[in-house]
């Protein structure tokens, strides 16, 4: 089955058996799939995928610690119950935060040791009201384990309004309370840890992830 031209000018519909032949050709089917298809997929009311980029933070300004090591721990666990809707974000804000703290901590010493906490990364939902809550905290300890510093950022935001599809409303609110977080962290550091604060070259120090199925140890007080 085809469709050709006929002396007027005109299209019309080939059954011949060439016609039929011509239409089942690989590389006419290629080229009629490829014209049909968007109309294939409005007719469906067919869309591409939303797409949510990983949330990191390489772009921003190191922040380079006077010690040996950082750790990194989780001391938030989401419920995964409702209200809570953390677990549907594209970019869970855990691992948005672990993100931000490995993209711009840096261990510039060779004593002592930084632990970055997770201490609330919450979003929940009531109706069309999703609030959020990010909570983060840096120590600075000996290597008796003594506190000699510390800071915490605390940054929330709230949506209100119709919620047809939940995942771009937590991604866009995690995307902006982690451009507010890296605001206010780094605030925090300068404003309560400036003693800690160096520059210069960095010794060759990974950024330890602290094990999620043990509870992390507190800081000493």
């Amino acid at each position: 089955m085809a469709w050709r031209p006929n002396p007027k000018g005109h299209l019309r519909l080939d059954l011949t058996n060439k016609g039929l032949r011509a239409s089942m050709q690989p590389g006419y089917l290629t080229r009629r799939l490829a014209l049909l298809m968007p109309f294939a997929l409005a007719a469906c009311g067919g869309e591409p995928p939303e797409s949510f980029p990983p949330l990191r933070f390489n772009d921003l300004p190191p922040i380079q610690l006077n010690v040996a090591s950082i750790t990194v721990e989780q001391r938030f666990f989401p419920s995964g119950m409702d209200p809570d809707v953390s677990g549907k974000a594209p970019v869970p804000p855990i691992e948005a935060l672990k993100a931000m703290a490995n993209d711009r901590l840096q261990a510039f010493g060779t004593a002592n040791k930084a632990v970055f906490a997770v201490l609330d990364a919450s979003m929940m939902r009531e109706n069309d009201v999703v609030t959020g809550s990010f909570a983060v905290s840096l120590t600075i300890l000996d290597d008796n384990g003594g506190q000699l510093g510390f800071a915490e950022a605390r940054v929330q935001s709230r949506h209100v309004g119709r919620i047809h599809d939940i995942r771009p409303v937590l991604y866009d609110m995690t995307k902006t309370m982690m451009s507010d977080m890296n605001i206010e962290f780094e605030y925090q550091i300068r404003h309560n840890l400036k003693p800690w604060l160096t520059e210069g070259a960095a010794p060759d120090t990974p950024v330890e992830q602290a094990p999620l199925d043990q509870p992390a140890p507190k800081p000493a007080q």
